[in-house]
C-alpha cells in the first residue's frame, strides 16, 4: 500500500474572463504546491463559468485545448504535483461542447482524461431552468486513472446524484474519487455535504470534491464548500463559502482498512424485480 500524502482542493470563483481565470488557478496551485501538496484539484468549470451557454459555447478552448492545455501541463511540471484540472469546456466540431476532466502526472504528461457523463437539465426550487443537454454532449465512459498513490476515479459535479458510477470505480478499485463541481447554491444547501458523505462510505474511498463559489456572471450562484471526506465519511476539510484552499493527509491504507472492515463492495448481488399487480 502506498504512503500518505497531501491533497489540496482549490475553491474558486470564475467568471467569464479565462485569463483571470488562469491566472488565479496559477497562483492558488503554486501556493498549494508551497504548502507540501502533492495532488491538487481545481473546480468544473475552472477556467470559464458563465450561466449563459452561448458565452461558454464560444468561450470553449478548441479541441486539443490548445495552448492553454500546454500552460496547464507546464504548471504541474514546474510545481511538481499531480494536477487535476476539474474540467474545461471544449469545441467538438458540432454545436454543442464537452466539459472535460484532466489529470496531468507531476511531468506534465496527460495521465487521463473524463468527460461528464450526466447532464444537469433540471428545474431548480425557484423555478430557474437549466439545460446542459443543450449545450454539452455526455461522455459515455467511466474513467480510472493510476496514480503514485492508488487508483483515482474521476467525475463531474452532477455524476454525484448516480450512486451506480461510483459503485463501478470503487468495485473496479477506485480509492480516491474526484468530484470537481459548481454545485448550485440551492440545491447545494439541501443535498452537497450528505451527497459526497454518502458516495464515501458506501463506497469506503477518500471524496475529493474542489468547488466553485459566489456570485458568477449569467445569473448562477455556486455553493462552495470544497470538501475532502474519508471512506468512513468524516469531513476532514470544508472549504466555507469563500475563495480558498483546502488541505488534508490522505492515507490510502485506512481506505484497505475500511473496506476489510466493513466489505459491501464484496456483497453485491445479482436480482429481479417482482412488479406489483
Amino acid at each position: 500500500m502506498s504512503q500518505t500524502f497531501r491533497a489540496a482542493c482549490l475553491q474558486l470563483n470564475s467568471g467569464s474572463d479565462l485569463a483571470a481565470n488562469l491566472a488565479s488557478v496559477k497562483r492558488m496551485v503554486t501556493e498549494a504546491a508551497g504548502s507540501g501538496a502533492q495532488l491538487v484539484l481545481t473546480p468544473e468549470y475552472s477556467l470559464m463559468m458563465d450561466g449563459s451557454g452561448r458565452v461558454m459555447r464560444e468561450g470553449a478552448l478548441e479541441a486539443d485545448g490548445g495552448a492553454t492545455l500546454v500552460e496547464l501541463q507546464n504548471l504541474a511540471l514546474a510545481n511538481k504535483v499531480w494536477l487535476l484540472v476539474g474540467s474545461l469546456t471544449l469545441k467538438t466540431g458540432e454545436e454543442r461542447i464537452v466539459n472535460r476532466s484532466y489529470l496531468f502526472a507531476a511531468d506534465g504528461t496527460v495521465v487521463a482524461t473524463y468527460d461528464k457523463i450526466h447532464m444537469f437539465d433540471v428545474t431548480l426550487p425557484d423555478g430557474k431552468v437549466i439545460r446542459e443537454s443543450s449545450s454539452y454532449h455526455p461522455g459515455e465512459e467511466a474513467v480510472m486513472a493510476a496514480t503514485p498513490w492508488g487508483k483515482l476515479g474521476m467525475t463531474i459535479c452532477y455524476d454525484l446524484r448516480f450512486p451506480h458510477l461510483y459503485r463501478i470505480l470503487a468495485q473496479q478499485g477506485a480509492e480516491f474519487i474526484s468530484v470537481p463541481s459548481s454545485f448550485q447554491r440551492q440545491t447545494g444547501k439541501a443535498h452537497w455535504h450528505t451527497l459526497l458523505k454518502a458516495r464515501a462510505i458506501e463506497n469506503a474511498a477518500y471524496i475529493l470534491a474542489p468547488a466553485m463559489c459566489g456570485e458568477h456572471p449569467g445569473n448562477r450562484q455556486t455553493y462552495g464548500h470544497a470538501l475532502i471526506v474519508d471512506p468512513w465519511g468524516e469531513v476532514l476539510a470544508d472549504g466555507g463559502e469563500e475563495p480558498g484552499i483546502i488541505y488534508a493527509d490522505i492515507d490510502p491504507a485506512r481506505v484497505a482498512k475500511i473496506r476489510n472492515m466493513m466489505p459491501s463492495l464484496q456483497h453485491d448481488r445479482p436480482y429481479t424485480t417482482a412488479m406489483l399487480k
